[in-house]
């Protein structure tokens, strides 16, 4: 009979490697279309919103710069920057390539 001071104590199973949580969270800021900063392991740091993912990388979508291919194992963190993107309406642009004013986000720059 073993007493409640005994040594022998069961060891819990260690947490799951896996959790799935990651890529709950990336599809969400994926769906979002959530402007994010992407610190890499060289100190770099990048802006954009998620536009695809898998299992070993991501892509980030930049506005006015060329999208990234950004291997999982090489970012350090992702960070929200705090706003959604906004789209371009179509309907806003005028025919020499200039925005019409209507076409103005209310959100505030960080």
């Amino acid at each position: 009979m073993t007493s409640p001071q005994s040594p022998r104590r069961h060891a819990k199973t260690p947490p799951p490697g896996e959790t799935g949580q990651e890529a709950l969270y990336l599809r969400s800021l994926c769906d979002r279309q959530v402007i994010v900063s992407i610190k890499l392991r060289d100190g770099e740091t990048v802006r954009g919103w998620i536009e695809y993912f898998d299992d070993t990388m991501l892509r980030l979508t930049r506005q006015g710069q060329p999208n990234l291919f950004i291997y999982k194992q090489q970012i350090r963190t992702i960070s929200e920057a705090g706003r959604k993107r906004t789209p371009r309406p179509e309907s806003a642009a005028t025919g020499n390539g200039m925005v019409a004013d209507d076409s103005i986000s209310t959100e505030a720059a960080l």
